[in-house]
């Protein structure tokens, strides 16, 4: 059974169902959040808590290590870090001004334009049916988000 455990712990499956649950919380307890204060001053919070978590986590296992990280990846990262906040600017405010049912789906798109962009930039084939469940997934996000 512990190897089953091991196997599970190790498939992208298991942490992307984890990322998919806990950004569902980060959608409830960012709505909350943002109530009555800048979003802006919000989203900056939330980046810090953040910053500093990830730091500790990788400081208490000795992975603390930014000088082993290339130039080339310097650059994609900051790129990714630049989008990321950009993102997170755009979604704090989207919560301020929407109901998180509304706004998390609309967020969600970014699956689509993932596959988008996977194929355009990074020369990743999808089936005809992976194609098919990317215009669901892109349906069932202005489906839910609409009224």
């Amino acid at each position: 059974m512990s190897g089953d455990k091991g196997l599970w712990l190790g498939s992208w499956i298991f942490w992307a169902l984890f990322s998919a649950a806990f950004a569902a919380l980060t959608a409830i307890f960012a709505k909350v959040g943002v109530e009555g204060v800048d979003s802006d001053l919000a989203t900056l919070a939330r980046t810090l808590v953040v910053a500093v978590a990830l730091a500790l986590l990788l400081a208490a296992t000795g992975r603390l290590h930014l000088t082993a990280l290339p130039p080339r990846t310097w650059t994609f990262l900051v790129l990714s870090g630049l989008a990321t906040g950009a993102s997170w600017l755009c979604y704090f405010r989207a919560l301020k001004l929407g109901e998180a049912s509304q706004v998390a789906p609309i967020d969600k798109l970014s699956v689509v334009l993932v596959a988008l962009f996977g194929a355009a930039f990074l020369g990743e084939r999808l089936s005809t049916v992976n194609w098919l469940g990317v215009a669901l997934i892109a349906t069932g996000a202005l489906l839910v988000a609409f009224r």
